[in-house]
């Protein structure tokens, strides 16, 4: 008795602890795909970690402040100076606060230009990896929803095929048919159980595969909103164009890459220019510790020091390095073309997919409905003994097709619109 109890509360413990059930939306899913994909997620850290790299090249070219704590000793050689002559001293004490700042230099001015373009190359891979995430939702949730759709139609024709079985024994003992009829129909119920199963199994499959990417958890319980049968619009190809190319993150990123390409040649480029910095120390360099030395005098003062770089010769290192810049920047150049082209090319693509989708679906309703129509008829026409067994199981076989067909048909169409709408950034 006790290890019943036990087992009882061993087992309600595990039903209270199980995950409740999900209720999930498209774009619950896509929320959710965005909280937890890893790509989408080290994209973002990119994106964040070009902005630091941004910040940090800004702040190269503002002015910096250091302090400075140095002791230098210096071995005795019986001199005030010791053994080596640039020291005034056995033991020289740096106590300084240190401003450092270049007011002219190209090189760290091309390379905040060239870091504010990698941030927005960041940013915009970010968004392409948004909007594949997105495209990978879609797909995955919708096969979730024709999978669940081709569960229930096989459901329906193991229905209809173990009808048509009781039917044909029903007849075989009136012997009103041969034992032929009862056993093709049993083959056709064999056929339409195995289905089922293939159908279950493409469930789960379907539910693993969009599962993983909106939950952190595998055993994790939800289900979807068939949506299939909602009204679904499709704008003129004239309304996606200009939005989908201005606000594609493929052509932003090409065009932030060439920023950062003509970034790299002015880079290059200052390699031949001059660079001018200034530095002011302000704080003690004496030989003893204090604000004051021998005959007090005083030790506490400031100096500006300005140093002017001018490049002369490298063997030609600079010359080199502006070629490869430049070469880089053609490459860009192309890949801004190329991404145009191809977003062009994509839109048309996809819009062509959808209006083709859309087109077939009154066709494939209408093939349904034939196909509802002919089995029943040929059911009439079996019971009356003028169509065969045959013509039966044919018309279960093409009203099975004709059902899944319309529901690949509807997910075809939002799966197509819904590759629109993320070129578009709408969804």
């Amino acid at each position: 008795m006790r290890v019943i109890l036990l087992a009882v509360v061993l087992g309600a413990a595990g039903l209270a602890q199980s995950p409740a059930t999900i209720s999930l939306d498209l774009a619950g899913a896509l929320q959710r795909a965005r909280d937890y994909n890893q790509a989408f997620l080290q994209a973002g850290i990119t994106a964040a970690s070009a902005h630091e790299d941004r910040v940090q090249a800004k702040a190269a070219m503002l002015p910096s402040l250091n302090f400075l704590n140095q002791y230098i000793y210096t071995q005795g050689n019986e001199t005030p100076s010791g053994v080596f002559v640039a020291n005034d001293g056995v033991h020289i004490y740096n106590e300084q606060a240190a401003v450092h700042a270049e007011p002219w230099s190209p090189l760290l001015r091309a390379e905040y230009r060239r870091a504010i373009a990698a941030e927005a190359v960041a940013k915009a891979r970010r968004d392409i990896a948004a909007r594949g995430l997105v495209t990978t939702v879609v797909q995955n949730y919708y096969g979730l929803i024709t999978a669940q759709r081709h569960l229930r139609n096989a459901e329906q024709s193991v229905a209809e095929a173990r009808s048509f079985v009781d039917i044909t024994q029903k007849q075989e003992r009136g012997g009103e048919v041969a034992r032929a009829d009862v056993i093709k129909a049993r083959l056709q119920l064999q056929q339409r159980e195995r289905d089922l199963m293939d159908a279950r199994a493409t469930v789960e499959k379907a539910r693993v595969a969009l599962g993983v990417i909106v939950f952190p958890n595998l055993d994790q319980q939800f289900t979807v909103a068939d949506d299939l049968g909602a009204s679904l619009t499709l704008p003129p190809v004239s309304e996606y164009r200009p939005v989908a190319i201005s606000t594609s993150p493929d052509i932003m990123a090409a065009q932030s890459g060439l920023t950062v390409a003509s970034a790299g040649t002015s880079a290059a480029r200052a390699g031949y220019y001059p660079v001018f910095a200034i530095d002011y120390f302000y704080g003690i360099n004496a030989n003893v510790l204090a604000f004051r030395g021998p005959d007090n005098r005083q030790n506490l003062g400031s100096m500006v020091q300005g140093t002017l770089t001018i490049p002369l010769w490298n063997w030609g290192a600079t010359r080199s390095r502006i070629k490869r810049a430049e070469l880089a920047q053609k490459q860009a150049e192309y890949e801004l073309t190329f991404a145009q082209r191809g977003v062009e090319s994509t839109l048309r693509t996809a819009y062509i997919e959808a209006d083709t989708a859309r087109a077939q679906l009154d066709s494939l309703k209408s093939s349904l409905d034939l196909s509802e129509e002919s089995l029943r008829l040929t059911l009439l026409r079996y019971q009356a003994g003028e169509a065969t067994a045959l013509e039966v199981v044919d018309a279960q076989s093409t009203l099975a097709l004709a059902r899944n067909a319309y529901a690949d048909g509807l997910a075809r169409y939002r799966v197509a619109v819904a590759a629109l709408q993320t070129m578009t950034g709408r969804l």
